[in-house]
């Protein structure tokens, strides 16, 4: 059996990947079928259809005049829109912003991990700055960021990535500080080989398990992030359907239709917890030191 085919039959046999990755696919699955699944426009808004409650059927009055037969199974809002709809395709852009976040954070933490783990000097200084970032909580970042930006997807993505750039730097770097003094690195350095190859080739390999794990984790408070700034107004605007407007438009409400908040909460938390297991799985394979625990 090949390395790689041992490592993923390590991963398949930990329950924790095994839940949380078939969590997760189910959602993505959710969320790309949401066209095919009897939804509507998630902005598509119906006067006759204000607040209605879960299972109610009728007709959905569409724009250019006709009406489609529907059913609302998670009833509707104050605007008439309908919320089984909004939920899917919100699944879609929680998705969007945790990969694009957890990928924006990942590369930009590894580039200044290695640089601040492999040249003392950039060490001094870079890291310093990341001290200063790391003092800041991370969701007042993001609200000071998204709200200098503008409230736009990648304004967003950009707001949440950058409180964890100092998370991966640091680790890159302390992965680095151990790995530039291994014996295949100073064998390259002797043999002339370009700095930037040996990162690339020597040093970035080796880092790549745990920045994996990292990533997932990345991923789970990302998701969790752009809710909370939806959730205070402050994310994507109300128009475009995240789980966090959704429940921020439905908690006004909240003791008289309680669905609408409950109900964009319970693909929110499932998702959460998924990429969380995920990543504990991950971390138990990959990681060494843990991986010699569970032995």
């Amino acid at each position: 059996m090949s390395a790689s085919s041992s490592t993923l039959a390590r991963l398949w046999a930990n329950s924790a990947v095994k839940i949380g990755a078939t969590t997760l696919l189910l959602v993505l699955l959710l969320g790309l079928a949401a066209p095919l699944l009897g939804t509507l426009d998630p902005s598509a808004m119906d006067s006759g259809h204000i607040n209605t409650l879960p299972g109610v059927s009728g007709p959905f009055a569409l724009l250019d005049g006709s009406s489609v037969a529907h059913t609302f199974w998670f009833g509707a809002d104050s605007f008439g829109r309908d919320i089984y709809s909004r939920v899917l395709y919100g699944t879609r852009v929680s998705m969007i912003v945790g990969a694009s976040t957890a990928l924006l954070a990942v590369a930009l933490g590894a580039t200044l991990g290695m640089m601040a783990g492999y040249f003392r000097w950039v060490d001094a200084i870079l890291m310093r700055f990341m001290d200063g970032l790391m003092a800041i909580p991370a969701v007042l970042l993001a609200i000071a960021l998204v709200a200098a930006l503008g409230a736009q997807l990648w304004t967003v993505v950009v707001a949440i990535a950058i409180p964890e750039i100092p998370r991966v730097t640091r680790l890159v770097r302390s992965l680095v500080l151990s790995l530039r003094e291994e014996p295949f690195v100073e064998a390259a350095r002797a043999l002339a080989t370009p700095t930037y190859l040996i990162l690339w080739r020597h040093i970035l390999p080796n880092a790549l398990a745990p920045l994996i794990v990292q990533g997932t984790f990345i991923a789970a408070s990302a998701v969790l992030t752009e809710a909370i700034l939806s959730f205070l107004g402050l994310g994507l605007p109300a128009e475009v359907p995240t789980w966090g407007n959704i429940m921020a438009e439905g908690r006004v409400q909240f003791s008289q239709f309680p669905g609408n908040v409950l109900f964009p909460a319970c693909f929110l938390v499932p998702t959460v917890l998924a990429i969380n297991l995920l990543g504990d799985g991950l971390r138990d394979v990959l990681d060494p030191k843990f991986a010699k625990r569970g032995q």
